[in-house]
């Protein structure tokens, strides 16, 4: 029996090694170069391992495995397609996109995380796209503008807070502040909630965020394992997402209840609702079902806070910092801004539209931090790239390393000096298509891309005309959290002195 069992192991064994070795020689196969694996796990360990991020290890396929702008990789045993040339990435995302619209997706099954499932993150295909056109519409300029005095509003906030640290500390963490002014605009444009977490330590928002965002090494796993066998999550208790999820979608629940009741604001939920309202009145169509419920309805507003939360913080916070390391460019930005309001006698949504410099300064430093350093795709449907003998097979997953992109000196002359002037109006025809993607490319972009950027340009602006912002002793360097999602500074403490009237 012994005997037996040995032999049954060693058979599996043998088994799963020769699996491993035939799955993880798929790009040599087709003559991409890709970096060593290990059985069965491919390269996961140095992607989740990678320091301080995801990106180190982006950056050593695209410098040193990419050939003719293809990389190989591998996730476990799932082949992954690097794309470094722009001609080509803008082909893939734009041009063939309907052979690309997919996105690896992480479908619970879990009876914890089916609410989450039905994001706009999470949908692929024909639901995707009709989930899309439902929500563009409160992305508008126009809807936007609607909600520029809640924005402004919140960035008062943030100004008298930090007015108040500045008198008592040497520094503030502008980081953990502007956390604070995301989350408080969020809610306030989301959920027309009032968190008040500049006044309130203790806020319950701001301590229910963080958690989403804890991405060690055990939690990728599990991701990965929910990407290729979501089946499991059925059987097995593995949750992918954190026990706060509940508090947020207690919150949206009993929101959408009020709403109902004739609480109208004209915020984010609202506008879901009436594209809810507006999907009742379509012709019934077996084929196509109605897509907005109310769990979807949950889903996206859990989404808008959880994605918004961090990336559009970390953006306000480096431009802080750049600013404070790059003090010409500081007084440059303080005097377009300070030309605003003489005009206008205030801060308007046309003039932070039109602050010129001001975008330049927001676009600089996504290019050096943008808040995600990769973007993938799924392919879903067998694509030949133009120009190669390399067909892309249904379920391969292409990944464009945008880190390494956005500071490659072939697109970018002295790619890691701070130089806001490359996206002025005079120099923007200079940059290369697809060299530039902080909010992904092509249909499948970043849809709230408009409402980050207003955020970050409001926020920035009330700083700078309110403060002189130098980076503080011991602290001149940026130190980014090790993660394998996103780019995060681990905190960005800066001397915010108070401004002189003249």
């Amino acid at each position: 029996m012994v005997l037996i069992t040995l032999a049954l192991v060693a058979l599996l064994v043998t088994s799963l090694w020769l699996y491993s070795k035939h799955r993880l020689s798929y790009w040599a196969k087709r003559g991409i170069l890709s970096p060593p694996t290990l059985p069965l796990l491919g390269n996961f360990v140095d992607i989740v391992m990678g320091k301080p991020g995801r990106w180190t290890f982006d950056e050593k396929v695209y410098r040193n495995y990419t050939k003719e702008g293809l990389g190989g990789a591998y996730v476990l045993l799932s082949p992954v397609l690097y794309i470094s040339d722009p001609e080509m990435i803008k082909q893939i995302l734009v041009k063939d996109f309907d052979h690309f619209s997919d996105r690896q997706t992480f479908t619970s099954l879990h009876k914890n995380d089916r609410t989450l499932n039905e994001s706009l993150f999470n949908k692929n295909g024909e639901k995707w796209k009709r989930l899309r056109n439902l929500m563009t519409p409160a992305f508008t300029s126009g809807k936007l503008k609607n909600m520029f005095h809640l924005v402004t509003e919140k960035a008062d906030a943030l100004k008298a807070f930090c007015l108040k640290e500045a008198t008592k500390n040497s520094y503030i963490n502008v980081k953990k502040a502007c956390g604070r002014f995301t989350i408080d605009t969020i809610a306030s444009c989301a959920f027309g909630i009032e968190c008040n977490s500049f006044e309130d330590e203790d806020a319950v928002f701001p301590a229910k965020v963080p958690p989403f965002f804890a991405a060690g090494p055990l939690r990728v796993l599990k991701f990965m394992v929910v990407a290729a066998f979501p089946f499991i999550t059925g059987f097995i208790d593995l949750g992918v997402f954190p026990e706060e999820k509940f508090f947020f979608q207690q919150v949206a629940e009993e929101t959408i209840a009020a709403r109902r009741r004739g609480a109208k604001r004209g915020d984010f939920l609202d506008l879901l609702l009436e594209a809810q309202a507006s999907e009742k009145n379509f012709p019934d169509d077996q084929t196509k079902a109605k897509i907005l419920d109310d769990a979807t309805i949950i889903s996206q507003s859990i989404l808008f806070i959880v994605v918004g939360y961090d990336t559009t913080a970390t953006t306000i916070a480096i431009a802080s910092y750049l600013s404070s390391k790059n003090p010409e460019a500081q007084q440059r930005l303080r005097q377009e801004l300070q030309e605003i309001v003489r005009k206008e006698g205030t801060i308007t949504y046309q003039g932070v539209m039109d602050a010129k410099y001001l975008d330049a300064c927001i676009m600089e430093t996504l290019r050096l931090y943008p808040p995600a350093p990769n973007l993938e795709r799924v392919c879903s449907k067998d694509y030949k790239v133009p120009g190669t003998n390399i067909t892309v097979r249904k379920g391969d997953i292409i990944e464009v390393p945008l880190w390494s992109i956005h500071r490659d000196e072939k697109y970018w002359p002295e790619p890691e000096v701070y130089n806001p002037d490359r996206f002025m109006p005079e120099n923007k025809a200079d940059i290369e298509p697809c060299t530039h993607m902080p909010f992904g490319g092509g249909p499948r972009n970043c849809i709230a891309m408009r409402f980050a950027l207003l955020e970050a340009k409001v926020a920035l602006s009330t700083l700078l005309l309110t403060f002189d912002m130098k980076t503080a002793p011991g602290f001149h360097d940026l130190d980014l959290a090790n993660s394998s999602f996103l780019i995060m500074p681990t905190s960005v403490n800066l001397v915010l002195e108070p401004l002189t009237e003249d």
